[in-house]
């Protein structure tokens, strides 16, 4: 198990996981006519009015399953040579997929904000939290990365870590009344590119041991 994070079959599906983050709202949007992905956020794909709900929301399920699975392995993989990075390593990604994951596919979000329900307060909360944990994995994995003198993959994260919080605030503003006639607004596209950097230290190290 500790050596999982290498496992061939194991970065496939990791890649497939993330690829298909992306690609399945992609599909799936168009056939919910009244979504837009560059504003509207992913987990109303999963909202009781979307007809694709069952869909997306399963693939949360899967989403979470999954990255808590790869939680473990990335934290058996380095509890020996980093104890403590390990364990803040497993929470990063632990949380995320328990809170964006799992949490958000049983309980959904509603398609308009003004909807407010119990179960879209327990899914606002657990993304919310799941995100802001994530946050930290590219940071995270660019200290190891340093500390087993992988230089370009400590870059590489450090970076991506940089541009989530960008990406990240930038979400955050396109939520608020006041940023609604800017470029702030697109809260779908910020969504996804903060997604696509917390995730890029993932790509690089499974792409790492697919060709290496």
């Amino acid at each position: 198990m500790r050596n999982i994070v290498d496992n061939r079959l194991f970065n496939m599906i990791l890649l497939f996981t993330i690829i298909g983050e992306f690609f399945l709202p992609w599909v799936l949007e168009q056939f919910y006519a009244e979504y837009n992905g560059r504003i509207m956020v992913m987990s109303a794909l999963g909202s009781p009015q979307s007809p694709v709900r069952l869909v997306y929301n399963l693939w949360l399920v899967w989403l979470g399953g999954f990255l808590t699975y790869t939680a473990s392995a990335y934290f058996l993989s380095l509890r020996v040579k980093f104890p403590v990075l390990a364990v803040f390593m497993l929470l990063s990604i632990g949380i995320f997929a328990v809170g964006a994951g799992l949490i958000s596919g049983f309980f959904s979000v509603n398609e308009s904000k003004d909807i407010v329900t119990t179960a879209s307060k327990i899914h606002g909360v657990g993304a919310a939290i799941g995100f802001m944990a994530l946050l930290f994995f590219p940071l995270l994995n660019g200290i190891i990365s340093f500390k087993q003198k992988d230089i370009i993959g400590g870059i590489i994260s450090i970076s991506s870590f940089v541009l989530s919080l960008v990406f990240f605030a930038s979400f955050v503003m396109g939520d608020k009344e006041q940023f609604q006639n800017t470029f702030l607004k697109y809260e779908g596209l910020w969504e996804r590119l903060t997604l696509f950097c917390m995730y890029v230290p993932f790509i690089y190290r499974a792409i790492g041991s697919l060709l290496f």
